[in-house]
């Protein structure tokens, strides 16, 4: 076996021993996991079409029905299996955020490698830049062109992927500017590799961990940015259920049916909770120093 191979395992199971000796990263990782299943197997594992308005999901008077063997966790205003949606419901958020999450990594990575590798102008442009929009607040941002955009999951997949990245690459630039003075990529570079060859061979991988932890870590905010945008109306769109626009719907009825925020917002703080243990568990596992989150 290559040396460099038996280097890589060593460091991998390395790594592992650390991430399983701690019991919150460990948990968090658990709660993923199942997470990631109720996305896969939502049509499995849902008893009712979540759009649905059913005659008997509505007491004589109207209002909702509290959990019944019929209806596990209660109905809503319309008369929609809550249950049903919850798991629908953290497919659409749990998907927006993944994908609004890659957005903005790959964003970072380029603006991030391209700033700290090359340095000069285009460091200066890019930074320059970067400082423009930190200062402004960006869940307000975010809100904002969601709201000048016609709202809608695709729309909110752009707009958090858009305004996520600016943390994230001004790390990912101050790694590179020390990676790109270090002896072996001189030796390449002296060697005529080119520019591509020594970013994505010699540089990249050496940064790849401090990108895992910020984007994992970066994912539960991601997921309130979701949540939030989806209360206030402009995220996303009923009848599609997501864990922000059923909270909104039951904030209602919080002191009738309390049941209606309980359930989402349980599983809105599970999935920060899981995504926040894993990623200091990645963090400490790959022994990355600690550091402000992407968003």
């Amino acid at each position: 076996m290559p040396q460099r191979q038996l280097k890589t395992r060593t460091a991998s199971a390395a790594a592992w021993r650390r991430f399983r000796r701690q019991p919150g990263a460990v948990a968090g990782l658990l709660i993923t996991a199942l997470l990631i299943a109720i996305c896969v197997f939502a049509p499995w594992l849902a008893p009712h079409d979540p759009v649905t308005q059913y005659p008997n999901g509505l007491s004589e008077l109207g209002a909702p029905l509290p959990p019944t063997h019929t209806f596990w966790f209660g109905t809503d205003a319309l008369g929609r299996d809550l249950y049903s949606r919850l798991i629908f419901g953290t497919r659409t958020s749990l998907l927006v955020a993944v994908l609004s999450n890659l957005i903005a990594t790959s964003i970072a990575l380029l603006l991030g490698t391209l700033a700290g590798y090359f340095g000069g102008l285009t460091d200066t442009l890019i930074m320059r830049l970067t400082d423009v929009l930190i200062s402004f607040p960006v869940l307000l941002l975010a809100a904002f062109l969601a709201a000048v955009l016609r709202p809608g999951i695709g729309v909110i997949i752009g707009v958090i992927g858009g305004v996520g990245w600016f943390y994230l690459a001004r790390v990912i630039r101050a790694e590179l500017l020390s990676v790109r003075r270090r002896e072996y990529v001189e030796a390449a570079r002296a060697l005529g590799a080119s520019d591509a060859r020594i970013i994505f061979r010699h540089a990249l991988p050496q940064i790849l961990g401090q990108v895992m932890v910020y984007s994992t870590l970066n994912f539960s905010t991601t997921v309130l940015f979701v949540a939030a945008l989806s209360y206030v109306g402009i995220g996303v769109q009923p009848p599609t259920p997501d864990w922000g626009n059923m909270i909104a719907d039951g904030s209602q009825y919080l002191t009738v049916s309390p049941w209606l925020v309980i359930f989402p917002g349980i599983f809105l703080g599970l999935s920060v909770l899981s995504f926040n243990l894993l990623g200091d568990g990645l963090r400490d596992a790959l022994d990355v120093k600690s550091g402000k989150k992407a968003i």
